[in-house]
């Protein structure tokens, strides 16, 4: 048996080894990258983003100049470190730069085939942005935001000053992490989830965390798509996990949402009420599952 899957796992790594040669290769010859340090065969330059990339990015620049290339694994990266040339990529060839690469975590429960974040430029992705602009950043909505930051720093100044005069020890992260969530939730669902003399929000803290944590993680998956099936480092599963629980928590939150706007004629002056008119009106384009996944990407944008 030792034998059968030593076999295995030799003739895997030599697959890997074959597949990301062949790739460093093909990439050499169709594409004219601009300057850029030595790559090694399978690893590229991932031996000198160091503990923290932007720094070693910062120095490259000094030798290779402020638009270089560097090999990520199996993928070619242009970095970009100057105010003008990151002008003209953002804003002259906005059009051609505006579709990113999605990271492995971000297509669990195919997330960025309906986020406005990770959804290429296409009709899809215009309607969302419409949605978003006429309600998350309309006019109205932003002035309404400024008087409920002013608000819920109040209440943590407040809270602040309690534990000052009680003498307790105040965890500043999780301070300003209810602060946040209140400030989110407050935005989303006209209400607030969390407390500063409580660990309700204990699980929902976790959640979050877990989502922005598995998403910005560096995975191996993303460096080399081959080991995409293979989840060497779980953070796919461990971020549909994540996914599932956001998810069931906004199924709820809906469900009370819709029982109330059939009991009653008033409505509720948040973001969740204008997303259910419009899911109503345009069910066809628009659905439930479309709704829960706006639903996990509009934090990313608040």
């Amino acid at each position: 048996m030792e034998i059968i899957l030593s076999f295995i796992l030799f003739n895997f790594v030599i697959w890997i080894c074959i597949y990301v040669l062949t790739s460093n290769i093909r990439s050499k010859k169709s594409t004219k990258l601009p300057p850029g340090p030595h790559s090694f065969p399978i690893i590229g330059n991932l031996h000198q983003l160091g503990e923290k990339p932007h720094q070693s990015f910062f120095e490259l620049s000094k030798i290779y100049g402020p638009l270089m290339s560097l090999k990520l694994g199996s993928k070619a990266t242009i970095i970009v470190s100057s105010a003008t040339i990151a002008r003209e990529v953002l804003q002259k060839y906005d059009q051609i730069f505006s579709s990113r690469a999605v990271p492995n975590a971000a297509q669990t429960l195919d997330h960025h085939k309906f986020s406005m974040v990770w959804l290429p430029v296409s009709s899809r992705w215009r309607n969302i942005r419409k949605l978003c602009k006429e309600n998350v950043f309309a006019t109205h909505r932003l002035d309404a935001s400024q008087d409920l930051r002013q608000e819920k720093l109040r209440e943590l100044r407040e809270n602040l000053h309690r534990c000052s005069v009680s003498r307790k020890t105040v965890n500043v992260g999780d301070a300003a992490f209810t602060t946040s969530l209140n400030l989110m939730t407050r935005t989303l669902f006209a209400k607030d989830f969390a407390n500063y003399d409580s660990n309700s929000s204990q699980e929902l803290k976790e959640i979050v965390w877990g989502v922005m944590k598995n998403v910005g993680v560096p995975n191996l998956s993303d460096y080399f798509p081959i080991l995409q099936f293979v989840d060497l480092q779980g953070i796919k599963r461990e971020t549909k996990y994540y996914f599932q629980k956001c998810f069931d928590i906004f199924d709820d939150i809906i469900d009370e949402r819709i029982q109330f706007r059939g009991q009653s004629a008033s409505k509720k002056d948040d973001l969740l009420e204008a997303f259910l008119d419009h899911t109503i009106k345009n069910e066809s384009e628009f659905s439930r599952n479309d709704l829960k996944h706006l639903l996990l990407a509009i934090p990313v944008k608040l």
